[in-house]
């Protein structure tokens, strides 16, 4: 039973079989991944989750001026992961990412628990961009003089704290209509552009790319001029546990530099392409997340930063009220790429558990006009545009981390297991420091995991045992691995 369960996908069945199921055009090169690496990243996190780790919340240690330490432990724990992402994608160069390296390294059951697991990255954690991303698009348009109605532009559960808005709302039988429009039709927008074609939404995410990188460079160059230095101190007000504390919350701000292994499939040389633009994303982001902080923990003091908009708030206290403006419309096209490239990555991982016959077999249907995989792409849309449109997810960023950081780890842990199975394998990309550099990477992960909240764990088994439903009732049942072990070989057929 245990050997079914964690019985591996041959390296060398996993390109034939991808090209079997319909192949996707291969049409990005280095400079594309590295934008979409780059657009993944660079989001929500450094725009919204800076503040609150620097100025402690609830559920978080304040880690003050030394969050630019968080910040590059986190970039560390990253790096080897990323390492390990690439021997892989330069091995294994096709859609599905962390799922596909368990699938041939750890096992199909593993395979599954990571493929389940990284929705909580794409899917889930894209619910928060875009309620977060609507809200950011009201206040532009509020700067223009256009307020959108509050009942067509919140969340159910907003409505619910803010006096006023179940009574101005419309009513159906009495029951008050509240919805978040905004949230809606990006979505909606942005999965209409994925499905016509992968070549196209990249070229829109670099456009998007080159915009938000001017507009950090600019809050790192303008801001520098009103840093105080007196608001550096206390460098770290809780030591070192608020270093880990902040940390464990602005991973949210590194997430994305894997999504650039789902398009492995799109990659024209991926064996060279992909650990440039993982590493490459990885490494330019880090050098902006450090500036940034720097300059934001030096303009305002840390307890003042725990704001939905701590950039926009530094630029409004130094009196820059009008790129402060500017600033806002920056946040709405960083995450828009956000959602765009994390649109783009959850389908083509469902898509691979599909031809796998792990996933239902829609999945895998790939679009004849445009080469996208269409079926995956509308249902995603539907499940994050949906769930946008009425609730506010609480805590979805320590959700989306924790699932994140255990897919790192597997996918560290898979490198070893591949190394030791398949020794003699080639690898265009050879992760240095085998094992240690893994370990290290599965070190790092775990220590991130410690110190997100009770409640985050609790959620996130609960999720992995749904998960397991899934398989034991419908993916064990239809794996082809699993059908193809019970077919008798021809040679066998024909001595019986």
């Amino acid at each position: 039973m245990l050997e079914n369960l964690l019985r591996r996908k041959p390296v060398d069945q996993a390109v034939p079989d991808a090209e079997h199921g319909g192949g996707l055009k291969r049409t990005l090169g280095p400079i594309d991944l590295t934008a979409l690496g780059i657009g993944a990243i660079i989001g929500a996190g450094i725009f919204s989750s800076t503040g609150p780790a620097a100025a402690g919340d609830s559920t978080h240690v304040a880690a003050g001026p030394a969050l630019v330490v968080s910040y590059l432990l986190v970039a560390v724990a990253c790096g080897f992961a990323a390492l390990c992402y690439a021997e892989l994608a330069s091995m294994i160069p096709i859609a599905g990412s962390a799922y596909t390296y368990a699938y041939v390294s750890l096992g199909e059951l593993i395979a599954w628990i990571i493929g389940w697991d990284l929705i909580l990255e794409y899917a889930v954690g894209n619910v928060a961009v875009a309620v977060s991303w609507a809200g950011y698009f009201k206040s532009f348009l509020a700067g223009f003089g256009i307020n959108l109605p509050t009942w067509m532009s919140t969340t159910i559960n907003n409505a619910m704290d803010t006096p006023g808005v179940l009574e101005s709302a419309p009513h159906v039988f009495g029951i008050p209509i509240v919805f978040n429009l905004p949230a809606f039709a990006i979505v909606a927008l942005l999965t209409v552009i994925l499905v016509v074609g992968v070549k196209e939404s990249a070229r829109l995410n670099s456009g998007m790319v080159v915009l938000k990188l001017l507009l950090v460079l600019a809050f790192v160059g303008v801001g520098g001029f009103y840093v105080m230095p007196a608001n550096w101190h206390p460098f770290a007000p809780n030591g070192f546990t608020g270093i880990m504390s902040g940390a464990s919350l602005v991973f949210f701000a590194y997430i994305g530099f894997d999504a650039v292994s789902t398009t492995a499939e799109e990659a024209k040389n991926p064996q060279r392409d992909m650990p440039i633009g993982m590493i490459g994303s990885l490494v330019i982001c880090t050098v902006l997340y450090v500036a940034v902080t720097v300059v934001l923990t030096g303009m305002v003091p840390s307890p003042k930063l725990g704001v939905d908009d701590p950039l926009a708030v530094a630029l409004q206290t130094a009196g820059l009220q009008k790129l402060a403006g500017i600033f806002s419309f920056g946040t709405v096209i960083a995450m828009t790429a956000v959602l765009l490239v994390f649109q783009l990555g959850q389908p083509r991982i469902l898509m691979s558990m599909s031809r796998d016959g792990l996933f239902f077999k829609a999945f895998g249907k790939v679009h004849p006009r445009y080469g996208t995989p269409y079926v995956g792409t509308i249902v995603t849309g539907v499940f994050v545009a949906i769930p946008a449109m009425f609730f506010d997810l609480n805590s979805i960023i320590d959700f989306t981390n924790i699932g994140t950081l255990f897919a790192f780890i597997l996918v560290s842990a898979g490198v070893i297991a591949l190394r030791r199975i398949e020794p003699d394998r080639e690898r265009p990309f050879r992760c240095p420091g085998v094992p240690f550099v893994p370990i290290a990477s599965i070190v790092c992960c775990a220590a991130l995991m410690a110190y997100l909240p009770a409640i985050t764990w609790k959620r996130f088994v609960v999720w992995l045992l749904a998960g397991f439903v899934i398989y034991f009732f419908y993916g064990r049942k239809h794996s082809r691995l699993a059908h193809a072990a019970q077919t008798p070989s021809p040679s066998t057929t024909t001595a019986s």
